[in-house]
């Protein structure tokens, strides 16, 4: 399991053929890759991403256990970048490797609904008329309620 939080860009390629060699066991790989949108004006110049070092990575590797011990998991790879990015930007990367794609699907999709509403970022629109902070969205709620023992 390898956790990251970096202001500096990551390779996709580099990173997902990492994360997918070695792993003989493994009949499934899923990658799933967020990138930086802009806002429904057309106008987001750029994204701040501030975190808390130590408290993040901690939170997202605590994440990532419940993952493994729910899912029958060989490995999960999570990247998460903070500081300025701009549309278009690769923010943040999810894998998971299992013996089945069942498996590494839904513990990807796990991870992911987690990073976007629970994992202890806070993200800041910047455009030319001023910045404002990025409000928790109803249906990114909605998406990590499935997860609970009597939904999911």
């Amino acid at each position: 399991m390898r956790i990251v939080v970096q202001a500096t860009p990551f390779d996709l390629g580099a990173e997902a053929a990492g994360f997918a060699g070695g792993k003989p066991g493994m009949g499934a790989i899923v990658t799933f890759t967020g990138v930086v949108r802009d806002n429904a004006n057309g106008t987001l110049e750029r994204m701040g991403i501030e975190h808390y070092p130590g408290m993040t990575e901690k939170a997202i590797t605590q994440i990532a256990e419940q993952a493994k011990a729910r899912w029958s998991l060989g490995d999960v790879l999570v990247i998460h970048r903070h500081g300025e990015l701009r549309p278009g930007e690769m923010i943040m990367m999810v894998a998971t490797a299992s013996r089945h794609r069942k498996d590494a699907f839904e513990a990807a999709e796990f991870l992911m609904d987690y990073l976007k509403s629970r994992a202890p970022f806070w993200k800041q629109e910047i455009t030319r008329h001023g910045a404002e902070w990025v409000a928790a969205r109803e249906e990114d709620e909605d998406a990590l309620g499935r997860w609970t023992p009597n939904q999911g």
